[in-house]
């Protein structure tokens, strides 16, 4: 379920996001005082959130005998390396709905998965079955879980006249033999572990896999591949990205707290009771989303946007507690994405600086049949040209916005990339060596 879908308090999802950021970063070094602090929330908060998890772990490995139950840090380090799934994907399944909404949603699709029902039908179905402590819903309600559940493609109407039926869309899964279904889940996970964004792609495998289990087949078929894309921050920062998307896609203006990666804090709780009302690290900012731009080289999102101070670029692994504002006129939504474009147009990644051009000799690899140094230009070089050619190596040009964003490439190539022009940016890289190798020097 998607993020835009969620009638949870995107404040409560944001902490359990920097939470659960932090304790993957740190390996759960730190002491609870000192996570509490970092994180700008109460020890109590802390204890709070950390049960919270730890219900949901418990959730998840319900097939774990209880000897075998481990803590939550511990249940995180073990699992990164013992299983594919990734850490959002079950703060999605523990977030997405309330308590109250899973338990109705999860008896609907029970029902509909033996056959098709009215609302009517399956709201007397709801009634009988939902446990004494929580409301009973009206018809009113159970309509809207049906729409709801249309809209996102888990059931269909059945064709005919009023009142109108409803059954599981599951057409697919049904008509496809288990090597169909075995080669579907292996694509899926190839897809959703090595694309962007991901979150859909794991929830799709999530739901393949169950299927399989049904289907009495060997788990060791399943997890093929044990393999995950490490950086966890390009997951975790999914949570905003459809949110972000939908206000671009409805020229809404957002405001939100955003936390710098130059500060120390990532995260401040809300303060419903002004006595206790205090000062944050964070920064309430009210700006017009225009782009994401994703960092394949450092696993990172960005916003991109348009404020009182023009052109400003948002890192959304800050970004917590998102609200939509006003939306704009379609004329002036569309000149800032112009102005966007004009002001990217040599940007490496989402640099907006002066534009500079870059020379780089590039030395061929001795030996090496197919030159995967000039591949690799060519691959990743983006609009770059090589100008010069002889056996030996190369000339590339570019012009970017800066230097700061293609520093890294150049400088992964090591020994083989050599940097002409310009000048300033020469003397850069012999400094910068010059450290390295300092820091190599024998002792």
């Amino acid at each position: 379920m998607g993020t835009e879908d969620s009638p949870l308090a995107k404040e409560s999802f944001d902490k359990e996001i920097q939470f659960i950021r932090m304790l993957v970063l740190t390996s759960g070094a730190f002491s609870r005082q000192q996570f509490a602090e970092r994180l700008g929330i109460s020890v109590h908060t802390f204890d709070k959130t950390l049960r919270r998890l730890k219900e949901v772990v418990s959730s998840m490995q319900q097939q774990i005998p209880q000897e075998q139950s481990k803590e939550f840090a511990e249940a995180l380090r073990f699992r990164y390396y013992d299983s594919t799934d990734p850490l959002l994907l079950f703060l999605f399944r523990a977030k997405s709905v309330k308590e109250s909404e899973s338990q109705r949603l999860s008896l609907l699709l029970s029902a509909l998965n033996e056959q098709a029902l009215t609302a009517m039908e399956l709201l007397d179905h709801c009634c009988g079955c939902l446990p004494s402590d929580l409301s009973l819903p009206d018809e009113k309600t159970i309509r809207s879980d049906l729409k709801y559940l249309e809209e996102v493609g888990v059931i269909k109407k059945e064709p005919g006249a009023r009142p109108y039926r409803y059954r599981i869309q599951d057409d697919l899964v049904r008509s496809l033999t288990e090597d169909e279904l075995l080669d579907l889940y292996d694509f899926v996970d190839v897809m959703a572990t090595t694309q962007v964004p991901s979150v859909q792609g794991y929830l799709l495998r999530d739901g393949l896999k169950k299927q399989l289990i049904r289907g009495h087949v060997d788990p060791h078929a399943i997890e093929t591949f044990l393999y995950k894309y490490h950086y966890y921050s390009r997951i975790l920062d999914e949570a905003h990205l459809f949110t972000l998307l939908n206000a671009i896609r409805r020229r809404c203006k957002i405001r939100f707290l955003y936390f710098s990666p130059k500060i120390e804090k990532s995260y401040a709780s809300k303060n419903t009771n002004p006595l206790f009302e205090r000062e944050t690290d964070g920064k309430m900012q009210k700006t017009l989303p225009l782009k994401i731009v994703y960092d394949h080289q450092y696993g990172r999102w960005y916003l991109l946007s348009y404020g009182r101070e023009g052109i400003r670029k948002y890192r959304m692994e800050g970004i917590t507690q998102i609200d939509e504002e006003e939306s704009v006129d379609e004329a002036l939504f569309e000149a800032r994405q112009n102005a966007l474009v004009e002001k990217m147009r040599y940007s490496w990644l989402i640099d907006t600086g002066r534009p500079v051009t870059v020379r780089a000799r590039f030395f061929n690899p001795e030996g090496s049949e197919p030159n995967f140094v000039r591949e690799r230009v060519l691959l990743q070089g983006q609009w770059g040209e090589i100008v010069q050619e002889d056996e030996h190596s190369f000339v590339y040009v570019i012009t970017v916005n800066g230097t700061t964003e293609i520093k890294p490439w150049l400088r992964s190539f090591g020994s083989s990339c050599e940097i002409l022009e310009p000048v300033q940016f020469r003397r850069e890289m012999i400094a910068e060596w010059k450290e390295i190798q300092a820091a190599y020097e024998s002792v």
